[in-house]
């Protein structure tokens, strides 16, 4: 079976390292903060001047003026702290975040994404994803593999308008985890349970490096 929103989250929040500075990016990435491990101490920043980020708020203890990016009510925890924009990408232009976590519309077999603009279609801006992308120590995607007409959105080459180039790292899709090789190429390490290597063969554009012997993911 393919993966939820909720599991792709909790499979990247085990990518997380201890004592470490992550950026969560709008979409299935907020979701990640409600699964970070037990005993993995982590800071949560979000780009419109917070860190110290905790899970989302339980329905009816929401606080307005407490939201993301992605404008979300969240929660804070002890010793978090608010800031403006112009200090939290002080923060992320001087490499401050280990780790980012965005989602993507398109992401190229060279790491390269896709994930600000839809031509024709009315944006607000690209918010910060061209800064995380050219600052972050390391980047995960987490991202539907396939889109509405069952096209994939793993490519040799992406078509919108590029974010970043060559940056991407790791992506958890609903289908499994990749790694992208130096030399080009999405390898495949994990499959989301129940779903064969062929399925996910039929459902990446780009390059696939597999063998038989995928593992299934284990939550």
């Amino acid at each position: 079976m393919a993966l939820s929103k909720e599991q792709i989250a909790k499979r990247i929040a085990k990518e997380i390292k201890n004592n470490s500075y992550v950026n969560l990016g709008i979409g299935i990435p907020t979701l990640v903060a409600n699964y970070i491990p037990e005993g993995v101490n982590v800071v949560l920043q979000s780009e419109n001047g917070l860190l110290g980020m905790g899970p989302f708020p339980i329905e009816g203890s929401e606080d307005p003026d407490l939201i993301n990016a992605g404008k979300q009510t969240i929660t804070t925890l002890p010793g978090s702290a608010t800031f403006d924009s112009a200090l939290s990408f002080g923060m992320i232009r001087a490499q401050k975040v280990d780790l980012t976590i965005l989602g993507a519309m398109e992401v190229s077999e060279s790491g390269d994404i896709a994930n600000w603009k839809i031509p024709g279609k009315m944006v607000k801006g690209m918010g910060g994803a061209m800064d995380l992308v050219a600052s972050a120590k390391n980047i995960i995607v987490a991202m539907q593999q396939v889109n509405k007409s069952g096209e994939s959105k793993l490519l040799a080459e992406c078509t919108l308008p590029l974010t970043g180039v060559k940056c991407i790292k790791k992506i958890v899709t609903e289908l499994g985890v990749y790694e992208i090789l130096p030399e080009g190429g999405f390898q495949l390490l994990e499959r989301a349970p129940g779903v064969s290597v062929e399925e996910i063969r039929t459902a990446t554009a780009g390059k696939l490096i597999a063998d038989e012997n995928i593992p299934e993911m284990v939550f």
